[in-house]
């Protein structure tokens, strides 16, 4: 192959010999780079560096195009390269690591998918949001090459394109975050591009709690509608502060009648621990109504066979009947919490009975009965005024 100095216009005329599939030209500025044309690629060249690893072996290092790279670039980066070999670095070996980095899909299905489905429960929800929007963007992309400007735009897209909500927008970049920690931790990657993200972070916390008038006429309601099943479950919930899911998937083994105590498993127990909780009479009532249907669930579907997995339908009839649209089957459970705290129930006691994890998510019950609090608040006062001293009126002057 002949050893030229490349040059801008030299690159401007590359033709391949005649008879021949491909001709190099080696570039005697720099030693071991030389660029290569194919007939298959008229007027486009490809830089290489010629360099031998450690054994002597020869090796061939693409360094890119010649429509992508000017020949003072090709030359720097050979440099470069060269002096990187030097230093102990082996290109081919980094290469081949490359090439065995997976693509997002490759990597959630073949490792972290496997890994998911038998620890983490909204693994279903996880999946879903691959499959919708993560995979259409990113699951043809290795992992090292997607990038935190990527993910910010893409953020950015589902907030103000496809105008999700900011906290469900959030949840993509979440699980982004996630899958990335533990390709991480598996040795795949070495970085996080979801790492130093901002979130929206909205607060789209909605306590919708009814007051004495809506709670009648929901009463009404759940005591008057054809569909005996939902109202059944819509009381239970209301009586015990328990999620949907809890209650959907209760069995009578759970129920203890003697003690009056419902302990629900850690596997449906969003705090993951065996949550035991009591049983008024409200309750009780509601599973003496039940207790013939199914001799394993409490709730038990007889069109199915197995317990209801969802009160959705009936209970967009019953809140629009209540005169309450937007009424949600969880405000059931803020309901219950906010009668237990207008009863001057302790916030631990709520926070007992939620099955809450820590007393931080409880205090947002802090503020629904003022008077609780300023009835509490009030004994400070009377303490106060008892421990002042009765002092007598002062004197009157006397007239001259």
């Amino acid at each position: 192959m002949p050893v030229i100095q490349l040059s801008p216009q030299v690159l401007k005329t590359l033709a391949v010999e005649p008879g021949k599939s491909r001709t190099e030209w080696c570039d005697s500025d720099v030693k071991g780079l030389y660029v290569e044309a194919r007939a298959t690629s008229p007027g486009i060249g490809t830089f290489y560096l010629r360099y031998k690893e450690e054994g002597g072996t020869t090796r061939h290092l693409r360094l890119g195009n010649t429509d992508d790279l000017s020949l003072s670039m090709a030359r720097k980066l050979a440099a470069d390269k060269k002096t990187e070999i030097r230093q102990g670095s082996n290109p081919s070996m980094a290469r081949k690591a490359e090439k065995q980095i997976p693509t997002l899909r490759q990597f959630v299905r073949e490792q972290y998918a496997p890994y998911c489905k038998v620890r983490k429960r909204s693994w279903h929800t996880d999946e879903l949001r691959f499959n919708q929007r993560l995979f259409p963007e990113f699951g043809d992309v290795r992992l090292d090459r997607i990038t935190t400007k990527q993910l910010i735009d893409f953020h950015s897209e589902l907030r103000e394109v496809q105008k999700l909500a900011p906290a469900t927008a959030d949840h993509f970049i979440k699980l982004f975050r996630h899958s990335f920690n533990m390709a991480i931790k598996w040795g795949v990657v070495d970085k996080n591009p979801a790492t130093k993200m901002s979130l929206f972070n909205a607060d789209n916390k909605v306590e919708n709690i009814i007051d004495e008038t809506q709670l009648q006429r929901l009463m009404l309601v759940l005591a008057t509608h054809p569909n005996r099943a939902a109202c059944r479950i819509a009381m239970f919930l209301l009586s015990t502060g328990c999620r949907l899911n809890e209650a959907l998937c209760a069995e009578w083994s759970q129920i203890d009648w003697t003690q009056k105590v419902w302990r629900i498993p850690a596997l449906n127990s969003k705090s993951k621990r065996m949550r035991p909780v009591p049983l008024n009479e409200s309750a009780m009532d509601i599973l003496e109504q039940v207790m013939k249907d199914s001799p394993q669930w409490v709730f038990f579907n007889p069109d199915t066979g197995t317990h209801y997995k969802t009160l959705h339908k009936a209970w967009e009839d019953i809140r629009k009947q209540a005169g309450m649209p937007w009424l949600r089957v969880h405000d059931l459970r803020h309901t219950y919490a906010s009668l237990l705290v207008n009863s001057g129930r302790t916030l631990f006691e709520v926070q007992s009975l939620l099955g809450h994890s820590s007393p931080q998510v409880t205090q947002r019950y802090a503020h629904m009965n003022t008077q609780t609090l300023l009835d509490a608040s009030e004994v400070a006062s009377q303490r106060i005024r008892a421990a002042s001293p009765r002092l007598l009126p002062a004197p009157l002057p006397l007239a001259l």
